[in-house]
């Protein structure tokens, strides 16, 4: 898929808007400052041509006890816009592990969506995430408790060196998601800040969530986004 070793790819987790926007059916705690982060992460990726690789929930609008949010064809399911990429690929959740030969050279993102929390229970995801040779997978999206965790942990599995942008995760609760931090950590994942990697920037437009906190937010927090530079 990828051979280059020096290479990082950032893996984009549930960057959806029923997770990440006030009014989605899941919407996490922290939705404000990690939109700003999750956008800046996107900009460096994208500037710097690396690699993405994006998971995505979505379950079928039922009554059989699957989760009322991430519902197939709902707005609420879609990627928040500044998550996409022009030169994308997408593939359903279909139990299949077929997979493009040198996918990640033709396209900078692939976009994979899963019925499931941990990505790895998903056969072309796991395929793909342990099939990756790169230095280093850089993971932001949500929530740290759940999805974020179940990915880093099974790429630290897989021998894979893993850092996660702490504050580019949102979570639902304060206190399970500092154990998952901590567990994260302690099985050999890197924790560092947006800053650490993309830098810090003048621009102080968060985007996209149209809430009135995040409007307030917008007026003093320094985010980027290339396509503004």
């Amino acid at each position: 898929m990828i051979r280059a070793k020096r290479r990082q790819v950032l893996v984009d987790i549930n960057t959806q808007r029923d997770y990440l926007l006030a009014d989605g059916g899941a919407c996490i705690r922290n939705h404000r400052r990690v939109l700003a982060h999750i956008r800046r992460m996107m900009a460096w990726a994208r500037r710097r041509e690396i690699p993405i690789i994006s998971t995505c929930e979505v379950y079928p609008d039922g009554n059989n006890g699957d989760p009322k949010y991430c519902v197939d064809g709902t707005p609420g399911q879609e990627k928040i816009g500044y998550t996409l990429m022009p030169n994308r690929i997408s593939f359903p959740a279909d139990g299949s592990t077929d997979l493009p030969r040198d996918m990640l050279r033709c396209y900078q993102q692939v976009v994979l969506h899963k019925r499931c929390v941990d990505p790895f229970d998903e056969p072309r995801i796991d395929r793909l995430l342990s099939e990756v040779c790169a230095a280093e997978f850089i993971l932001v999206g949500a929530c740290a408790e759940g999805a974020v965790k179940a990915a880093a942990l099974g790429l630290l599995q897989r021998d894979k060196r893993v850092a996660v942008i702490v504050d580019a995760v949102g979570y639902h609760d304060n206190r399970e998601a500092k154990m998952a931090f901590r567990k994260m950590e302690a099985k050999g994942a890197r924790l560092i800040e947006t800053r650490r990697l993309a830098g810090s920037s003048h621009l102080r437009q968060v985007g996209c969530c149209h809430c009135e906190s995040c409007q307030r937010l917008g007026q003093r927090i320094a985010i980027g986004d290339a396509d503004e530079n």
